[in-house]
């Protein structure tokens, strides 16, 4: 039956994590989006003898789910649809469009040692300079490498690279493009250009052929293939190439207030930045490991990751293994009474990058490094939380640096800001305002975007005035506490003797 709700243009975001998935709806009404979740679904990464590697038949599948409740609920409605992901992961395909196995998962152990060979063959500060992205374990270029040296057959066959979203789009449209922001993550593209880096690619051995066209976000690829009607309800729907990479959804998605505003977008991995309009590839942007990832609009994303909230998910993970069941908010109120500064960790540290009893590598890693050893769970959180907050300040004061601006507020977006611990530890450890929201900053980004594609929004400006005029933002004032600069110098010290 129809209702009032059913009768607004509706927009679907397909929003796809590394730990889970959702097919969300946009609805715009009396000047306001509103999001309403249709299909949620778990994204495990698969182990087998011969890696990491992710479900991608399974994601299709519930993505199929998805857009057939979707249609169900709201029919002639839906105006567009579009998919975000995480980045860098990638498959190959042969001539006839068939996928050459199974994408590995970027947590893959196949990049281990890879850095160093590829510095081999070309310095690290020719690579950042022809791509403005800092090597790290992830990136595609060191999985793309481990291929190559070992001759792999699959990429000896292949005649296609597609990342992720792109493999998705390929099956529900039939068109095989490579998204921008996407691609920008791989450490084989030229931010200046916006195109595949060619000169890098043939200097690391890599084929060509497989690198195709590149597509900027917000590009209409076509209707959903014909052959879906029958099974979803409907295939004249047109399929939009957002903001591909979930970062670069989720910064479109973050009202900022003016240009060059702070941001953070919070969530498995937290990643501050600002955004620009020229990449800066100088030597410190590459020793302190920014990179230039490319967005919305013609922008560049100048950016640092860290480790997030990944380290507060492994340890629930681990616990809720022995039988010790807590909710995230039960565990946040748990940390907020432990002591703080008890013990700091760097969170980016390696021993922290593969899943699998986080508590006690929280435990061995402050062993280590001859502090006190947090025992309770209230203790471990809260030294994860601390030193999540005080490696923000670091990448903070050298975002301040590089660029030559002062920021007075940061703008945080994303899942991570239902940690309210978080926030005002951030605000505090950062000594400047903290403003939260949306909660659904990726989606909101990725919903926009669309808009823009299709002409029911004019501008990326207009979009986040949008989002601004639809939601509640939380602001967390910074509370002036002695023991923080102290606990800063303590946290840094800590940092140069485990380097």
């Amino acid at each position: 039956m129809s209702t009032p709700e059913t009768r607004e243009k509706i927009r679907i975001a397909v929003d796809l994590g590394a730990s889970s998935g959702r097919v969300i709806a946009g609805i715009v009404s009396g000047g306001k989006l509103s999001l309403r979740e249709i299909h949620r679904f778990d994204n495990p990464a698969i182990e087998l003898p011969s890696g990491l590697y992710w479900n991608i038949l399974g994601l299709y599948h519930e993505i199929i789910i998805g857009l057939k409740k979707s249609i169900e609920l709201y029919g002639r409605e839906i105006e567009s649809i579009g998919i975000d992901t995480w980045a860098c992961d990638f498959g190959f395909f042969d001539t006839s469009g068939e996928l050459i196995g199974m994408p590995h998962q970027y947590r893959d152990p196949r990049s281990e040692g890879m850095a160093e060979k590829m510095h081999d063959i070309v310095p690290e500060a020719e690579i950042y300079r022809q791509t403005g992205i800092k090597t790290n374990f992830y990136n595609s270029s060191l999985h793309l490498l481990s291929l190559e040296l070992k001759q792999s057959l699959a990429l000896k066959e292949a005649s296609a690279l597609l990342f992720i979203p792109d493999i998705l789009a390929y099956w529900l449209t039939g068109v095989k493009a490579v998204e921008r922001t996407n691609a920008s993550t791989s450490q084989l593209l030229d931010p200046q250009t916006g195109d595949w880096s060619f000169n890098l690619i043939e200097k690391l051995g890599f084929p060509r052929r497989i690198f195709g066209k590149i597509i900027s976000p917000g590009t209409i690829l076509g209707n959903l293939r014909p052959e879906l009607e029958a099974i979803i309800g409907r295939s004249d729907i047109p399929f939009v190439a957002t903001a591909c990479h979930d970062t670069a959804a989720a910064v479109a998605g973050i009202p900022l207030s003016e240009p060059e505003t702070l941001w953070l977008s919070s969530g498995t991995w937290s990643i501050m930045g600002v955004e620009i309009e020229t990449p800066i590839t100088t030597r410190e942007a590459l020793e302190y490991g920014f990179c230039n990832e490319l967005g919305v609009n013609n922008t560049v994303r100048f950016l640092k990751n860290i480790a997030g909230l990944w380290l507060i998910q492994e340890c629930k993970r681990e616990w809720d293994r022995e039988g010790k069941n807590h909710s995230f908010a039960e565990l946040a109120a748990i940390a907020a009474d432990a002591e703080p500064f008890f013990a700091f960790i760097d969170p980016d540290d390696p021993i922290f990058a593969s899943p699998g009893n986080m508590p006690g590598k929280i435990r061995d890693f402050c062993q280590n490094t001859k502090q006190r050893i947090p025992s309770s769970i209230g203790q471990i959180l809260g030294v994860a939380t601390d030193s999540l907050a005080l490696k923000y300040r670091l990448v903070f004061e050298r975002i301040q640096t590089l660029t030559g601006k002062k920021f007075t507020r940061l703008h945080v977006g994303g899942g991570g800001i239902q940690n309210e611990l978080l926030c005002q530890a951030t605000a505090n450890a950062l000594a400047i305002e903290v403003l939260a929201g949306p909660v659904e900053a990726t989606s909101c980004g990725n919903i926009i975007t669309q808009m823009i594609a299709t002409g029911d929004l004019p501008t990326l400006s207009a979009g986040r005035q949008l989002i601004k005029d639809s939601f509640v933002f939380k602001t967390y004032q910074p509370i002036d506490n002695a023991s923080r600069n102290d606990a800063y110098e303590r946290f840094l010290l800590m940092l140069d003797r485990r380097m």
